[in-house]
């Protein structure tokens, strides 16, 4: 490399003030200056806002086809989104049916956890795919690609996933709060409190992008340090450990805990967020290279992310598994107790293991609040195409779960189990809007006239199309499992088959609608801006 190159890899600050934190890159490598193209200015609800979407350097010049030679510092400039990411991997949903499954379980689930991480994994790079190839996210091609009937079905699934989740979120950071504070606030001034994160959220962003994955960053590394100084202390049979992961366990016993670390590790909101985040570097569509370079360095780090979400996952399970599978406490674990169960079972060390988990608990819920908060400004942008000021945004994203979250905290807040069993319905609620993000996703990365070269080939399409099928199995069981166990009486059990019959109906409409289209149709010229380049190679 000539030293023309050396300093233009080496200057990651623009000397120009406009540009400020958003800036990583020399001037002449890529502008950052307020003043905008009209395109630009007419984005709704792209990832980061446009003025903080920023460049990568070319380490040399190559034919537009040429993927450029891997380099550690573009890596790094390209690491972020996937941070970001594996966040919804972690929140407190997340814990909570990892804790479950361990006092449970004990040790049988972990394979399970890994192979649902790996699904997961593949779902976000199809996503990450998705948003570098097309240059919108999922909820923008919705809007596009989708009649008006069908896209508001899929807002409204879409939203609805984000208030469950976000509730579930904001409760384990209020937990978290009350542990820290040795319950000086109740729930429901914890929640009131977790609320303040859209202002931190604002904060952070306007710091720029780098910052605010920085801070993202360091909330997973206070994840990964306090639960595997939980692990370390726990002392975990390493046997047992290894036979978890590697030789798959199930019975009618532990089923119920299966579904739920699947349905956890699939979020709905994190597929559409992922495809908005990958937006935060400028790829240039037009070059097959530049296009393939990116999607190659976040399948990277996005694969690291995810190992670091399935070690940090697994500590979780292991610890429980240690100290509560087979006792008498086993069946009343939940996340609003933990806390001291923990305390008595391994209290009295150098650090109080009360307040390691609060903190873990709490990095936990706060990072994957303000996440939660972004899924939300993209879906309803996405969805909707319509322009509000980003403060306005964030405050109506984030009053759809804390107003409910509230209302739930006072009505639940009045004993150990009873969080547990709204958290069991919210669980059920995501589940079953898993198809509608999954669903489109797949239809978009699997579309020539979308992703040009870069759709997916049959043997991954398979693949993918197989992970959607487990996933409708296990909302059958879901939904089976939830009409015997909760539904009783004639009117609402013929109310809930009438919702089961549009649920089926309408997952079978977004099957069909593209797979049933003659081979002409489906070649049609589409909406939305493609590659418009010879198919010579299918990816």
């Amino acid at each position: 490399m000539d030293p023309d190159e050396n300093e233009a890899e080496n200057s990651f600050i623009a000397d120009d003030e406009s540009c400020e934190s958003n800036q990583l890159l020399p001037s002449h490598v890529v502008c950052c200056s307020p003043s905008y193209s009209e395109e630009e200015k007419d984005i709704e609800g792209r990832a980061y806002f446009s003025q903080q979407v920023y460049g990568v350097i070319e380490v040399e010049a190559l034919d537009d086809n040429q993927t450029p030679p891997f380099s550690w510092k573009k890596l790094w400039l390209y690491t972020g989104p996937g941070i970001l990411m594996s966040i919804a991997f972690l929140d407190p949903g997340n814990i909570e049916g990892d804790l479950q499954a361990g006092a449970i379980a004990g040790y049988s689930l972990l394979w399970l956890l890994l192979w649902s991480t790996i699904m997961g994994l593949l779902i976000q790079l199809l996503s990450a795919r998705v948003g570098v190839v097309t240059g919108k996210h999922l909820a923008e091609l919705c809007r596009e690609e989708y009649p008006p009937w069908a896209r508001i079905l899929l807002w409204v699934m879409a939203e609805v996933a984000v208030i469950a989740a976000d509730i579930q979120e904001v409760v384990g950071t209020a937990i978290a709060i009350q542990i820290l504070t040795n319950g000086v606030f109740p729930l429901w001034a914890s929640v009131v409190i977790t609320a303040a994160d859209c202002f931190v959220f604002l904060f952070l962003e306007s710091y720029g992008v780098r910052k605010m994955e920085a801070a993202f960053a360091i909330m997973v590394m206070t994840m990964a340090i306090s639960f595997a100084y939980m692990f370390v202390d726990a002392k975990p049979s390493g046997k047992e450990l290894l036979v978890g992961v590697l030789v798959p366990k199930l019975n009618s016993r532990t089923i119920q805990q299966a579904v739920g670390i699947f349905g956890c590790i699939i979020t709905p909101h994190n597929i559409y967020l992922h495809s908005a985040l990958v937006q935060s570097r400028k790829v240039d569509k037009k070059k097959i290279g530049q296009v393939q370079e990116a999607i190659n360095y976040y399948s990277i780090e996005s694969s690291v992310a995810l190992v670091v979400s399935f070690m940090i996952n697994l500590f979780v399970m292991t610890v429980f598994a240690k100290g509560f599978y087979g006792t008498n406490k086993a069946n009343s674990v939940g996340l609003e107790n933990a806390g001291r169960y923990l305390e008595e079972k391994y209290g009295g060390g150098l650090l109080p293991i009360l307040y390691i988990w609060g903190i873990g608990l709490l990095a936990a819920g706060q990072s994957s609040t303000i996440t939660g908060t972004y899924a939300g400004q993209f879906i309803m942008g996405g969805f909707l195409n319509i322009q509000l000021n980003e403060w306005l945004r964030a405050v109506i994203t984030r009053s759809f779960a804390i107003v409910p979250t509230i209302i739930l905290a006072i009505l639940f807040d009045t004993s150990d189990g009873a969080m547990d069993v709204m958290n069991e319905w919210l669980n059920v609620l995501q589940s079953i809007q898993i198809p509608f993000s999954l669903i489109p996703l797949f239809t978009m990365v699997s579309r020539e006239d979308i992703m040009g070269i870069f759709k997916i080939g049959p043997t991954l399409e398979k693949v993918a199309w197989t992970v959607l099928g487990v996933v409708m199995l296990i909302n059958v069981y879901v939904l089976l499992d939830f009409f015997l166990n909760t539904i009783n009486g004639l009117l609402p059990g013929l109310l809930f088959c009438i919702l089961s019959a549009a649920y089926i109906g309408f997952i079978i409409y977004l099957i069909a609608r593209d797979a049933s289209l003659p081979i002409t149709l489906r070649t049609r010229t589409s909406k939305i801006e493609r590659l418009r380049i010879p198919q010579h190679q299918d990816l």
